[in-house]
């Protein structure tokens, strides 16, 4: 059976990806075993991973570039039709789902006997209930996307997505798919000139609650720029944060952006539109409001692209 421990021995690490991104291997051509940094946190394989659970639907792009989502013998949590092209969506269908039941914030709430009992050999995503440290108290690794790490020192950047995907390529012993798929992204990020318009990403809670929004340490914020945008909370040094009504009104972006993980975007959208005042923002008043799902923006995946692309036409 092929076996994966967190690194507790001494091994050569080589290739630097980022402050948690790094990943190594053995010498001699790229094989195994193959250390990773992830969150701070050395994890060492000792083959390719053969039965993985999801726990989060960020890495899935990333596994479907590389070929090894029938490596995922498991899912758990929310995978919205709309992320994903028909041979992904295919792909998917054929994973058993544990459960997708989450709480008004978008967590996933799974048991950490369900997960183990699934005897996985990498755990990808972490949840409140079920951490790092647990999972490796039974001989479980886990591998969060580095964006979302509570350890990140660094922005995340387009070349986040890149890093990323070649630490997967590493993990699952495709170096070469990894190389591929990272040359077509980059082909695909290109920058569209200052528009000189500026804009906000919000996370709204429907229904009434708190409004959150995306500083520099967000993906949003190089996506923005990427689309010609100046994000209006680019001043402030966190990835996200709540953001009051008063404080909104201020800034009095051009252009919105509203995330959500699932349910109705026209809901999402009136979460905003219907604050008192809000029909004095000029985003409101011009009708430069897009609805969008979580992961078009954050963390950095390829995703991310496809969410620029879509900025892009919407507000092209």
């Amino acid at each position: 059976m092929r076996r994966l421990a967190l690194a507790t021995a001494l091994l050569l690490t080589v290739a630097a990806c980022g402050d948690d991104g790094r990943t190594g291997s053995a010498p001699g051509g790229g094989h195994y075993p193959v250390t990773i940094d992830n969150c701070g946190t050395d994890v060492t394989f000792d083959a390719e991973p053969e039965r993985v659970v999801l726990l989060k639907s960020a890495a899935v792009p990333f596994l479907h570039e590389l070929g090894v989502l029938d490596r995922v013998t498991a899912r758990a949590g929310q995978y919205p039709t709309a992320y994903y092209d028909a041979a992904t969506l295919a792909e998917l269908d054929r994973i058993p789902l544990l459960t997708d039941r989450t709480d008004t914030s978008g967590h996933l709430q799974i048991s950490k006997e369900v997960v183990i009992a699934q005897k996985p050999d990498l755990v990808l995503g972490q949840v409140d209930n079920l951490s790092r440290e647990t999972l490796s108290a039974v001989g479980i690794p886990l591998i969060e996307e580095p964006a979302l790490c509570e350890t990140t020192t660094t922005a995340p950047t387009f070349d986040s997505v890149y890093q990323q995907l070649e630490t997967y390529g590493q993990v699952f012993g495709k170096r070469s798919e990894a190389a591929a798929a990272v040359a077509g992204l980059k082909k695909r990020v290109t920058r569209t000139p200052p528009t000189g318009r500026t804009a906000a990403v919000l996370y709204p809670t429907v229904g009434g609650g708190t409004t959150y929004a995306y500083g520099t340490r967000s993906m949003a914020d190089p996506q923005l720029e990427a689309a010609g945008f100046t994000n209006v909370f680019g001043d402030v040094d966190e990835r996200v944060f709540e953001v009051t009504r008063e404080e909104l009104l201020g800034r009095d972006p051009d252009v919105l952006i509203l995330l959500h993980s699932d349910g109705d975007p026209a809901a999402v959208e009136k979460a905003v539109t219907g604050l008192p005042g809000a029909d004095r923002l000029t985003a409101v008043k011009n009708g430069a409001v897009l609805t969008q799902l979580f992961n078009f923006t954050e963390p950095p995946s390829p995703l991310s692209i496809t969410g620029l692309e879509m900025i892009r036409r919407h507000f092209g």
